[in-house]
C-alpha cells in the first residue's frame, strides 16, 4: 500500500466549494460604489455621510436607497429609480477598470487549479457582475449568483444556498469567504464555514468565523482547517 501523501490528506479536506463575494472581497469596488452615491446624494441636494456609506456596504440595492433616502431625510423617493441612476454611473465607474483586493486572484487560481467548484455570490446586479467578469475571468467561476437573482438578499441565506444547490454540494462543506458584516450573516445563517476579510468596515468578532487582515494570508490548508475545526465544534 502507497503510503498517504500530504497532499492526498489535503485533496481529501478541500472544501466541497470555495464561494466568493465580490465587492470588496475580490476586488477594490467599494470605493467606486462611495463615488456613485455621493455623486447620487449630490444630485439630490444632500451629502452622504460617512457613516450612511459604511453602512450600506453589502446590502441589496433596494435597501441601499432607502437608507440612503433615509439619510437624507427624503423617505418619499423612489428606490427603483436612485437604483437606475446608481446602476448606470457604477457601470461607468467599472469600466475604468477594477483592481483585485490583496491576495485575492492567487487564492482564486489555487482553489481553480485544485479543481475545487467555485461560486460568485454577490449583492451586484447581473448587468454590473458582466462587466466586473471582464477583470475576474469568465472561467474564474462555476456558478455566478447576483443580486437580482434571488428573492431575499443578503443577509438571507437565500444567495449562499442558491450557490451550493446549483453547484450541487452540501453547504456544509462549503467555505464562504466575505468581507462584509452583512455577507457574513449570510454565510453563516446559510451553514457554510466563513472566512472573513474586512475592507472598508472593521468586522466584529463572530463565533465560528475566522478572520485575516486580507487574503496573502490565505491558502488551501486554511480553507481545509476551517471545515475541520468547525466539525471538531459539533
Amino acid at each position: 500500500m502507497q503510503a498517504t501523501t500530504l497532499a492526498d490528506q489535503l485533496q481529501r479536506r478541500h472544501p466541497a466549494a470555495v464561494l466568493f463575494d465580490m465587492d470588496g472581497t475580490l476586488v477594490d469596488s467599494e470605493k467606486l460604489w462611495a463615488v456613485a452615491l455621493r455623486e447620487l446624494a449630490a444630485r439630490y441636494g444632500g451629502a452622504l455621510s460617512e457613516e450612511t456609506r459604511k453602512a450600506i456596504i453589502g446590502t441589496s440595492m433596494a435597501d441601499s436607497m432607502r437608507m440612503l433616502h433615509d439619510a437624507l431625510g427624503q423617505p418619499e423617493r423612489d428606490p427603483a429609480v436612485s437604483a437606475a441612476w446608481i446602476n448606470a454611473r457604477i457601470l461607468e465607474l467599472f469600466r475604468t477598470g477594477l483592481s483585485w483586493r490583496p491576495g485575492a486572484l492567487a487564492l482564486l487560481q489555487a482553489v481553480r487549479d485544485a479543481a475545487i467548484p467555485t461560486a460568485l455570490v454577490t449583492s451586484s446586479g447581473r448587468p454590473l457582475v458582466e462587466v466586473a467578469l471582464d477583470t475576474l475571468g469568465r472561467d474564474s467561476f462555476d456558478v455566478v449568483v447576483c443580486g437580482d437573482e434571488v428573492e431575499a438578499g443578503k443577509p438571507h441565506p437565500e444567495p449562499y444556498l442558491t450557490a451550493a444547490r446549483l453547484l450541487g454540494v452540501p453547504i456544509e462543506r462549503c467555505v464562504a469567504i466575505e468581507d462584509s458584516a452583512t455577507g457574513v450573516a449570510s454565510a453563516v445563517a446559510a451553514g457554510a464555514a466563513v472566512l472573513a476579510v474586512p475592507a472598508e468596515v472593521p468586522l466584529p468578532v463572530t463565533e465560528g468565523v475566522h478572520q485575516l487582515e486580507s487574503l496573502t494570508a490565505a491558502d488551501l490548508e486554511l480553507l481545509a482547517a476551517l471545515l475541520d475545526r468547525r466539525s471538531a465544534a459539533r
